[in-house]
């Protein structure tokens, strides 16, 4: 394991996407992404994907020179089509559009379209928190989550996320979970290093549940809390193929694959404003106090330590630096 700086991974990712065709603008904010993750020590969303944006940068799969045009067809609805790029620069050009929308109605609805995946859906809700919005987000992914009792593939992991502001421009609490178990980067992550599975992660392709990260790759992710989870991911699903109007799970094509049509996907928010109520930040305070009484407890997101540096794998860290010199 190497330890690498977190300036060090932004400054790799910016490069290396720069070099396989992205725009500055696009490298810089798909840099700020990744690198946001590793901080927070979510390796699936960080340096992991790099290689596979690149790649798709190439073939064309993803555009990385696009730029996003955002509409607003409702007083309460903001509509970006990220034009088959990805998903982080049409947000970021729709987020005072949206942020302003909401204070003027109490709440609005972002639908960013004909996009790449999010990634780590919380870097998006994280920006709604820290303009001052409560923000949740809803995105979906390639079919790998089979019914309770089933066997077919029908949705992703579909996670979702939800932030609320602190009043002070930071964030009082944010969480930004799949719908599964467990995500499928650990599942993967488990095959690569030969290690098992816990129960109760995923079933194999008859349903039978599964310690062997092989056959749940060939099986299905269990829902979080068998039909509990389910529901939430069907509702995802609905939030993001349907009401954001995106492609649905179950044709959604492998979202590493370096070649194929673009994937697009659309990722739904919905943004509120809570100055409808003069004593919100009171009671999320009260809230954060009632949690903390316990030691070792606390709100999800809140006072979270930043990591400066992060443990990268040799064989990630110097495939990513390769990147750098196409």
């Amino acid at each position: 394991m190497a330890e690498i700086e977190i300036s060090q991974i932004n400054e790799v990712t910016k490069t290396a996407l720069l070099a396989h065709g992205a725009s500055e603008g696009v490298a810089q904010t798909m840099a700020h992404a990744v690198s946001w993750s590793e901080a927070r020590g979510n390796r699936i969303c960080g340096l992991y994907y790099l290689e596979s944006y690149c790649q798709q940068l190439v073939t064309g799969r993803v555009k990385g020179d696009v730029t996003p045009n955002v509409s607003q067809p409702r007083s309460g609805t903001i509509e970006v089509d990220a034009e088959y790029g990805f998903a982080q620069p049409a947000f970021a050009a729709a987020l005072d559009t949206v942020t302003a929308a909401a204070r003027g109605n109490g709440i609005a609805c972002l639908f960013i379209r004909h996009a790449h995946t999010c990634t780590a859906l919380g870097w998006f809700t994280e920006a709604l928190a820290k303009a001052g919005m409560i923000g949740m987000g809803y995105t979906n992914a390639s079919p790998i989550v089979a019914p309770p009792g089933g066997k077919t593939r029908v949705i992703g992991t579909n996670p979702m996320s939800f932030a609320v502001p602190d009043g002070k421009g930071g964030v009082a609490m944010m969480f930004d979970q799949s719908t599964t178990s467990v995500a499928l980067g650990r599942i993967t992550m488990a095959k690569a290093a030969g290690d098992s599975i816990p129960e109760g992660w995923a079933v194999d392709a008859d349903g039978n549940p599964t310690t062997d990260p092989e056959a749940a790759l060939g099986g299905s992710l269990c829902s979080t809390g068998g039909y509990k989870g389910w529901g939430l991911g069907l509702m995802v699903e609905i939030m993001a193929a349907g009401l954001a109007g995106g492609t649905p799970s179950r044709e959604v094509k492998p979202l590493k694959a370096p070649e194929g049509a673009p994937h697009d996907l659309a990722h739904c928010f919905v943004v509120i404003d809570p100055g409808v109520r003069p004593d919100f930040g009171a009671m999320v305070s009260g809230l954060a106090a009632a949690v903390a009484q316990d030691d070792g407890a606390r709100v999800p997101g809140r006072s979270k330590v930043l990591l400066t540096k992060v443990n990268v794998p040799d064989a990630l860290w110097e495939a990513s630096c390769a990147l750098t010199k196409r």
